[in-house]
């Protein structure tokens, strides 16, 4: 997904060009361009990956218009595939995902990052540049890559079926640091909001569903497994009474590709949905007229007195 999102932040920086009045930072200025940016950004994306899949791997160059009577959804699935066609199933499950992942509040990385970089006054396509940046990285908008990453990791280790045992076993080598990529961290486990419930509930019956209409049933069951033996294990480490459950990033990754979307999109396809919270949470700042953010830093090191070493 790297190549994608840097394509995406470029073709918004490019759109700065193509805009009559950039650097107005007025309201209703301000909204047009979020609104156009929301529109444009499935087709930034798609568009972007079939550029990449041509000149990259020489697949054949699919370039389908949007429709104007499909929803954001039906136009990205008719976009992507070379036939254009999609199920119904297959466009409310869509649908559910990006508006899951639309926004959670402004603490999160790209969100604040786009708070910041408005308070600054700058325009609207550096910002949403900038919030993209932010999302690239594996540890915010990049998770759900991650967490198909270690299933198939799962697979090689511990076979196409594995039983909940031979799961524990891999996800304590995990915890150890020991298996996977080493960073002792079981991806798409836990989340610093939710605790007893999360959007995933909504995500995990849609993906249901789905495994049930693609014959998929076998791989949902192992991510159901992994999701129980997970929060078991994280919750008797910790020795804490907090329930630990899996977010949305554990089950989005898995119902992507159970809708043949490539892993490239993936996080393109979180920042489809969540440029309509940076839009919301840039005019908010706008609106407050608050000051620049600027943090600051205390130095918590000790002082060392500074050399003189000049020659007398």
């Amino acid at each position: 997904g790297r190549d994608i999102m840097n394509a995406l932040s470029r073709s918004v920086l490019t759109l700065y060009s193509y805009d009559n009045n950039p650097d107005d930072i007025s309201l209703p200025n301000v909204l047009r361009q979020c609104l156009q940016l929301i529109s444009l950004f499935p087709l930034l994306s798609v568009y972007g990956y079939q550029a990449y899949k041509h000149y990259h791997d020489g697949a054949s160059l699919f370039i389908h218009s949007p429709k104007p009577e499909y929803s954001t959804a039906e136009n990205i699935l008719h976009m992507l595939r070379p036939d254009g066609q999609f199920t119904e199933l297959e466009a409310r499950v869509l649908d559910a995902a990006l508006v899951l992942h639309a926004e959670h509040g402004g603490g999160n990385n790209s969100t604040f990052t786009n708070h910041v970089v408005t308070s600054s006054g700058t325009d609207t396509y550096s910002a949403v540049a900038a919030s993209i940046a932010s999302l690239k990285g594996p540890r915010h908008g990049g998770a759900n890559l991650k967490v198909q990453q270690m299933i198939r990791d799962l697979h090689e280790h511990c076979g196409k079926t594995p039983d909940e045992e031979a799961v524990r076993a891999y996800l304590q080598k995990i915890l150890r640091g020991e298996a996977f990529d080493g960073s002792g961290l079981i991806y798409g486990m836990g989340h610093a909001v939710y605790t007893l419930s999360d959007p995933k509930v909504v995500l995990k019956d849609f993906a249901g569903k789905l495994a049930k209409a693609k014959g998929m049933e076998e791989e949902f069951a192992l991510y159901n497994t992994v999701e129980k033996v997970a929060a078991d294990l994280l919750m008797s480490r910790s020795h804490v009474v907090k329930p630990v459950c899996a977010n949305v990033d554990f089950y989005s990754g898995l119902t992507y590709t159970m809708l043949g979307i490539p892993e490239e999109l993936f996080t393109p396809l979180f920042a489809i949905s969540r440029i309509s919270g940076w839009s919301a949470h840039r005019l908010e700042e706008l609106v407050n007229k608050g000051k620049i953010i600027r943090p600051a830093y205390k130095y918590v090191g000790h002082h060392r007195e500074y050399p003189n070493n000049e020659q007398e």
